[in-house]
């Protein structure tokens, strides 16, 4: 039977042993949602009137079915244990956006403009964060390098971060690159990520498995919540 300990093997890692269970501590882990927000989630958009582009069908289903519910079931867990839930939403803190990092800007579909107090940039209702969550805002696609993250969660004492949300090749992907590079352990939750498309986001779990992060399923993850 499959599990995440032989799953998702790049070229790099086909022949590895498999790697050891992790560790993880009461107090020293978060669970970090990253950029699910109403801008991507296009039946939730009032100007769309329902109306989703028939390409990122798959996508909206995927997130509608799949990746909100189980990132919905991961927050309730983390709150019953008393575990850390922690946002970071893409926004600019101007009207303008002259805030944002220049992969903001730059023309095509990556360029957002997305003012902190817009619908759009809003975390989608079904995963609201309460009163007592940590939410950051980043102008950049990694939530490490744009926001104070790194010093939050090292004030908090976390060295574990398991990584949600979406895009999986893009600010998922940077987010997990960053806090590898500052010597956290990440999870990425295979089922709780979502990308434009299911070969890019497979491929980009390939390329981030066993390097900056181990990657897992929501129910293996839950088996090694303390």
């Amino acid at each position: 039977m499959s599990s995440w300990k032989t799953s998702n093997r790049s070229f790099y890692y086909k022949e590895a042993p498999e790697p050891e269970n992790p560790i993880i501590i009461t107090g020293e882990v978060a669970l970090l949602i990253i950029d699910v927000q109403n801008t991507y989630i296009g039946r939730n958009t009032p100007d769309t009137e329902g109306v989703v582009d028939s390409r990122w069908q798959p996508f909206q289903d995927r997130m509608e079915n799949i990746v909100i519910p189980n990132i919905h079931c991961l927050t309730d867990i983390f709150r019953k244990k008393r575990l850390d839930v922690i946002y970071a939403r893409i926004a600019c803190h101007t009207l303008d956006g002259r805030d944002r990092s220049l992969s903001q800007k730059k023309p095509g579909w990556n360029n957002l403009l997305l003012p902190k107090s817009s619908f759009e940039s809003q975390i989608v209702k079904e995963l609201a964060p309460l009163p007592e969550d940590i939410v950051v805002i980043k102008t950049t696609d990694s939530a490490v390098t744009g926001t104070n993250l790194r010093l939050i969660l090292n004030n908090m004492g976390i060295k574990t971060v398991v990584c949600v949300g979406i895009f999986t090749d893009q600010c998922v992907s940077s987010t997990v690159r960053s806090l590898a590079d500052e010597s956290f352990d990440v999870i990425v939750v295979d089922d709780a990520c979502a990308a434009g498309t299911m070969d890019i986001h497979n491929r980009e779990l390939e390329t981030l498995n066993m390097i900056y992060c181990h990657v897992m399923s929501s129910e293996e993850l839950v088996n090694y919540l303390p």
